[in-house]
């Protein structure tokens, strides 16, 4: 017995559920469960790089050479280019960011004719075939690096400065003290809030959307486009977007107590 017969007599037996016509999501239901994998998929590589940038970012911003000749290069190099990038993707909406990244950035960099990082057929065939996944994928990392950036400088600005001058007297250095003693104690209380973004990161990236890439919107919009009906597949990523960001959820509850019974990393 097939999906749809089974939904057909849930329909009998409900009469509510009548004019619910769930099968014409079943009929696209690999166009969802490709979206989801795309979902999936861009969220967990915007998160992971975009610590990465949070992390080195967040130190940048936290550089600071009170005396000397190097006073003012690390303030023009590292502090105020930090803070800029922080201050324009946390002000400005996810969505302009997107549209800016696809159609004014991208084709500055990746361009057939004229682009200044790749250019020739190369170019040419990236931007069609994987033009709207890059476009998406640097939008939605470079917005979260920007708000993990501010994670991580807060994080680390909890640690007592106490536990840096021990261990730079200890004989340690600047990277070693960072890597061994502040970070580890910095990441636990920093486990919450880079939990609460990725979970944020799973249901912006349906802005993506906007620029063709197929991931879960992009299938409900083409289903709601087909049979000009829109309960059925909006929500169906509702329910879809709710299991993975509870999933996520109780994945952060289960690292923050392992670590808080471990007492660190």
């Amino acid at each position: 017995m097939d999906f749809i017969t089974i939904w057909q007599q849930i329909q009998q037996t409900a009469p509510l559920l009548e004019n619910f016509q769930l099968q014409i999501v079943w009929e696209y239901r690999d166009l969802f469960i490709d979206g989801a994998k795309m979902t999936l998929g861009i969220t967990l590589v915007a998160v992971t790089v975009g610590t990465l940038i949070g992390l080195f970012a967040g130190m940048a911003r936290l550089a600071e050479v009170k005396h000397g000749v190097w006073k003012y290069p690390v303030k023009l190099l590292l502090r105020w280019p930090a803070t800029a990038y922080v201050t324009f993707f946390r002000g400005t909406p996810l969505f302009v960011q997107i549209l800016l990244t696809h159609f004014a950035v991208m084709p500055l960099l990746v361009h057939p004719d004229t682009g200044i990082l790749l250019s020739g057929d190369m170019a040419a065939t990236l931007r069609q075939e994987y033009g709207a996944f890059l476009s998406g994928l640097v939008a939605l990392t470079l917005n979260a690096g920007a708000y993990i950036t501010e994670i991580f400088r807060a994080g680390i600005q909890s640690i007592a400065k106490g536990q840096f001058e021990a261990s730079r007297s200890l004989g340690m250095s600047y990277g070693q003290t960072m890597r061994f003693v502040i970070i580890p104690q910095a990441f636990r209380r920093m486990l919450p809030p880079l939990g609460n973004e990725a979970i944020m990161l799973v249901k912006d990236s349906s802005l993506v959307s906007a620029i063709g890439l197929a991931e879960l919107a992009y299938a409900a919009r083409t289903v709601a486009g087909a049979y000009s009906r829109y309960w059925e597949p909006y929500l169906t990523i509702s329910l879809i977007y709710l299991i993975m960001t509870l999933i996520l959820a109780a994945g952060v509850s289960h690292l923050e107590k392992r670590y808080q019974q471990s007492g660190g990393m």
